[in-house]
């Protein structure tokens, strides 16, 4: 299995938001066999695994190994489409949570699921947008397909249902406030640099954010 594309997704989100975890997610990610081993409850095509213990955080990052394989022979970076985008999607997913938790750790820092969430939908969008062209049209056919129709796993119970919900419906509304803001006007390094602000914030500072953006 080869991590190569999660190693291209963390140099991106690292870049972005100019952080530096200093570790290397090839180092922490884990097959299906040993995944399967730890975790009793549903287990989706991305997993963060976290355990606690005397202080200490121990992390591990499951990413379907045939979504690996597909970026390697596709890599997003030449060309986005059907036949990678869900997979790309999964990637950057993982690898979002994965740093956000470390850098979290690192602060002494509880993060809740729902902060994971909201800033891994966040980072899809962003990536995706970077990813082919930070345009007006663009931007709005990605947050259709990112946050218009969306069907949830059936398998999950009322409180992830209402977490995974939470994050779509406030990232749709901060992206859609960022194209507005920024895209549409073509202000990208202004964009750049509210994106690294609002990935500083901690939850409730981003809901309030994002509120304040209905607002305005």
């Amino acid at each position: 299995m080869t991590a190569e594309p999660l190693r291209r997704v963390q140099r991106g989100l690292e870049a972005l938001y100019r952080v530096d975890t200093g570790v290397e997610i090839a180092d922490y990610i884990v097959g299906a066999d040993l995944r399967d081993a730890l975790v009793a409850a549903r287990k989706p095509r991305e997993q963060l695994l976290v355990c606690e213990a005397d202080g200490e955080l121990s992390l591990a990052l499951f990413v379907d190994p045939r979504a690996l394989a597909n970026l390697t022979s596709h890599d997003p970076a030449h060309r986005l489409g059907d036949h990678n985008f869900g997979d790309f999607l999964l990637a950057v997913e993982g690898v979002s949570h994965f740093i956000y938790a470390v850098r979290c750790a690192r602060a002494e820092r509880p993060v809740s699921q729902l902060e994971l969430e909201l800033q891994a939908e966040v980072d899809k969008y962003i990536t995706c947008l970077l990813v082919t062209e930070p345009e007006a049209e663009v931007s709005a056919a990605l947050r259709r397909r990112l946050f218009g129709d969306i069907a949830y796993e059936p398998d999950l119970d009322h409180d992830e249902h209402a977490r995974y919900r939470a994050a779509n419906d406030n990232a749709e509304r901060y992206a859609a406030w960022l194209e507005q803001a920024f895209v549409t006007p073509r202000r990208i390094p202004e964009m750049l640099a509210e994106l690294r602000r609002f990935y500083r914030l901690g939850l409730a500072a981003k809901l309030g954010a994002i509120a304040a953006t209905r607002a305005a």
